[in-house]
């Protein structure tokens, strides 16, 4: 990536992984207590968390046909669209897992109580309770804490009212609480045995949530296998009742398969019982007319007509019993307010039509019901389905109404052809026409009567022949390993949070630092060049003599970087024999009076005659470095208190020489601003070789700016870790300002702290370095890469070693 950098010049910058990987390694323990506190939020929630367990069925739908049913042709007259969907639905039906949760002993639930949390204990029974009275309805379904007190005596808490309430029993005693009357014959107490256990009431309604949130169903893409799957707590809880389920289906759906038979078995029976009596009462009335006539048979062609009359006849009362059907029917859709399943074998009676619109709207029925456990009467899903259903009984009423027309006109026709063969009675004898009309009625109410027989024995059979639309392929078995929490899983995810959040941090408190650390990140922000950077003084301080550390320390790598900038120093304003140095910094505590006294020790270490001048007029504190009164000093002098061999003290350091700030006057600015503070500095250079002036910060106050344009050489200090980055914009903007061309940048106090550090390699072209041509190479003081290191030769895994 090519971008302008200072200096006319062309910077290069490469991602440095190399660097990257060991700024996170400087904050590895940032990495490593984020990991363990990751560890140990993970096992905190694998301890407070309870286990869930899964366990599986499967079912196969296949309509079955029994060797009856293959004989006789009988279908199966429960069949429901789309079979898949449909069949779960009725799966999840109240009356499936009403009927499975009753083949469980489900009246009483115990409970093991623990220290964190209360683990259901099915399918053990702890305790032996008996159940004395029950109001079936309204009956406490609280939870009972049963504490053994000792062998014969026991204590029992529960809420009620939402009070606790806490008594203490003898085993065998009755125990009454609103709804219920119980007690209870054991005893769980023992010396080695101080569990708690707790027990609560059931009804059949409190087991629905709970199964039909773990209960769960996936088809198997082309085929027909239903997969079960029950999720609970309790891994002998899911098992039982997923196989309970399974069994409460197969038997649910046999029975509801043969609804049908069973409800129009009923109704012929009841059209049987009146055709019964006509069939008898036709047929006294033949026998009574042959007794009374004396006539045996009927002459060829009266069996002929006879035999055509009854064929329509039958035909026409057939025709009237598949009306009654239909209107039967159509009164039980119409009226059915309470939405009850219809159902009735219509094979053979009515129109297939018919028979499919009553299926359909046996499915819609099942349908709306299993809407209504999750949805309200008024949502949406109910009244999209009630406006289904109204469809569909408009349908039906239609295609009644069809059927019936139909119907009449055939009778209409089947009138007709009977009136033209009653035509032909003239030709018969009286007597012979009378035995026809009664052996015809008495035939065709026979035959009929005989239809609904066989009707009748059809739908007996086909109830005989129904088998379950599903089997069984695999029964749940009890699974004791937990799907969640898994506990690997969980501490693996821990870790690798712990990770994410550990680097995550290193590299979110870098982009949320406002401070400058280096040295590149100066030069990204101002043109101004860095003269030196001082390193941080490692050793323990002096209180006594806190600032004047290069002369204490001279072979320390803080004493060399004040070397390196005191050469450094020495080439700016070359051109003069004595030069005016100006210190300053954009506020206070940023090492800029720390700085004057290092850099004045080590200028006079190489016998150059040197002076500081405490300018900082409002709050100096270098008199304390160089123990010195303060009575009077600079202000003195400027305000003509005081005479310039008053304020000038000679220091415990050869060739140093000090003035102290002295009180703090009323007006500092105007001092400074001052021809006499312009003339000192001009003959303080005729004996001195470097006047070094520690001025006050520019970023407070402006009493600098006339020590800053009368001075050879302006220092900026900028220190590592305290100063913004809006500190590198001061230098510039006073260059620009007061046109100085002899500013520069000293990095105070820099301590090589890799988390700060750049994560890109820069190669610069060009003449990026034409204006640092007194910048000191790194190399040269043995500092190695252009960045400090603790002690020359010792490796970052060495910080153990001592010094």
């Amino acid at each position: 990536m090519e971008q302008p950098a200072a200096g006319n010049a062309n910077v290069q910058q490469d991602i440095d992984y190399v660097k990257i990987f060991k700024i996170v390694l400087s904050r590895w323990y940032w990495v490593a207590s984020s990991v363990i506190i990751a560890l140990i939020v993970a096992y905190i929630y694998l301890w407070y968390t309870p286990e869930i367990f899964s366990t599986s069925a499967s079912l196969k739908f296949d309509e079955k046909r029994s060797e009856i049913s293959e004989l006789l042709n009988v279908r199966n007259v429960y069949d429901r669209t789309n079979k898949m969907q449909s069949e779960q639905f009725v799966i999840r039906s109240r009356d499936v897992l009403n009927n499975a949760i009753g083949s469980l002993d489900y009246k009483i639930s115990y409970y093991l109580k623990g220290r964190v949390r209360t683990s259901d204990i099915y399918p053990q029974k702890p305790l032996d309770i008996a159940i004395i009275e029950q109001d079936s309805l309204d009956f406490t379904q609280a939870l009972f804490e049963y504490e053994p007190i000792n062998a014969n005596t026991f204590k029992l808490s529960h809420l009620e009212n939402g009070q606790e309430v806490s008594k203490n029993y003898q085993h065998g005693q009755i125990i009454s609480v609103p709804g219920i009357k119980f007690k209870i014959n054991n005893s769980t107490f023992s010396k080695g045995n101080n569990a708690i256990y707790c027990f609560k009431f059931n009804t059949k309604r409190s087991f629905l949530g709970r199964i039909s949130s773990g209960l769960n169903m996936s088809e198997t893409k082309g085929t027909n296998i239903l997969t079960l799957s029950q999720t609970d707590n309790n891994p002998y809880f899911a098992t039982d009742i997923l196989n309970a389920i399974l069994r409460s289906y197969v038997s649910y759906d046999r029975s509801q398969k043969t609804i049908s038979a069973t409800q129009t078995i009923k109704f012929i029976d009841t059209l049987q019982q009146n055709m019964s009596k006509v069939v008898k009462a036709s047929g006294s009335q033949l026998e009574q007319f042959k007794v009374n006539n004396k006539v045996l048979d009927i002459s060829a062609a009266g069996q002929d007509v006879m035999k055509k009359l009854t064929d329509l006849e039958t035909e026409k009362n057939t025709l009237n019993l598949q009306g009654i059907f239909i209107n039967q029917l159509e009164k039980e859709i119409v009226g059915n307010k309470n939405l009850n399943a219809i159902n009735y074998n219509l094979q053979g009676i009515t129109d297939p039509m018919l028979a499919s619109l009553l299926t359909q709207y046996n499915t819609i029925l099942l349908k709306r019901e299993e809407a209504l456990a999750t949805y309200k009467a008024s949502s949406d899903v109910v009244q999209q389905i009630d406006k289904q259903i109204i469809d569909i009984k408009a349908a039906f009423v239609s295609n009644a109404q069809s059927q019936r027309q139909k119907n009449q006109k055939t009778i209409a026709f089947l009138d007709q052809q009977i009136a033209s063969i009653k035509q032909t009675f003239n030709t018969i004898p009286k007597a012979e026409r009378d035995l026809i009309n009664l052996q015809s009625s008495f035939e065709i109410n026979q035959k009929v009567y005989s239809y609904l027989s066989e009707k009748k024995l059809e739908a007996q059979i086909s109830k005989a022949a129904v088998t379950p639309g599903a089997t069984i392929v695999d029964f749940a078995l009890y699974n004791p390993t937990p799907i969640a929490p898994v506990h690997k899983k969980t501490y693996l995810s821990a870790l690798m949070i712990g990770l994410i959040a550990g680097i995550g941090l290193i590299f979110l408190v870098r982009m949320l630092n406002p401070f400058i650390y280096d040295k590149e990140t100066i030069e990204s922000l101002t043109n101004i060049p860095i003269i030196g950077v001082i390193r941080k003084y490692q050793d323990a301080i002096d209180e006594d003599n806190r600032q004047i550390l290069s002369i204490k320390n001279p072979k320390s790598l803080f004493a060399e970087s004040v070397r390196s900038v005191r050469t450094n120093l020495s080439f700016l304003a070359s051109e003069k024999t004595s030069k005016i140095v100006c210190i300053t910094s954009e506020i206070s505590g940023e090492g800029k009076s720390f700085t004057t006294v290092n850099l004045a020790s080590t200028l006079s270490l190489i016998d150059k005659k040197v002076i500081v001048i405490a300018a900082d007029l409002r709050r100096s504190k270098l008199h304390h470095t160089f123990k010195v009164n303060n009575l009077k000093g600079l202000s003195s002098y400027l305000s003509n208190q005081a005479q310039l061999s008053d304020v000038m003290f000679p220091t415990e350091v050869e060739n140093l020489t000090f003035i102290p700030a002295g009180p703090v006057p009323p007006n500092p600015s105007e001092l400074l601003y001052s021809d006499k503070m312009k003339n000192l500095l001009e003959e303080l250079t005729l004996s001195y070789d470097f006047v070094i002036v520690d001025s006050a910060p520019v970023g407070l106050v402006s009493d600098a700016i006339p020590l800053i344009r009368m001075a050879d050489v302006n220092l900026f200090v900028i220190r590592s870790g305290v100063s913004r980055y809006q500190a590198a914009s001061v230098p510039e903007r006073l260059s620009k300002e007061f046109n100085l061309s002899n500013i520069a940048i000293i990095l105070n106090a820099f301590d090589n702290d890799i988390l700060h550090s750049r994560y890109y390699t820069t190669n610069y072209t060009g003449s990026y370095y034409a204006n640092y041509y007194y910048y000191s190479d790194y190399s040269n003081t043995g500092y190695g890469g252009g960045y400090y290191s603790d002690e020359p030769g010792k490796k970052w895994w060495e910080f153990w070693k001592r010094k």
